[in-house]
């Protein structure tokens, strides 16, 4: 009786690790980092243009390249961000073993 309990146990573990897995894989996806990345980098981007002076555009041929740049920037990491949340990552199905490198070893 001790086994089928052990045995109860172990699934119990591995369906508990296999969680954490996938959560740990949706918390680390790329699309997230970049997305973040260029939101929070597209805002300060984006103030700099808004509080630019006038030499500052006549520098960039009359055009606020900042403003603009920034513009792309927000859009761009808000795109990866919708990106992720319309498609987000399929965890692995249960049973899968992850692929082993012979060479490794």
């Amino acid at each position: 009786m001790s086994e089928s309990h052990s045995e109860k146990d172990l699934q119990r573990e591995i369906t508990e690790l296999e969680g954490r897995s996938a959560t740990a894989a949706r918390l680390f996806d790329i699309r997230r980092i970049i997305g973040g990345l260029f939101v929070v980098y597209g805002v300060i981007v984006t103030l700099a243009g808004l509080t630019a002076s006038d030499a500052d555009i006549d520098k960039a041929a009359g055009v606020n390249i900042n403003l603009w740049t920034g513009v792309g920037m927000l859009l761009l990491g808000l795109f990866f961000l919708a990106w992720l949340k319309l498609r987000p990552a399929a965890p692995a199905p249960p049973g899968a073993e992850p692929e082993h490198d012979e060479r490794a070893e």
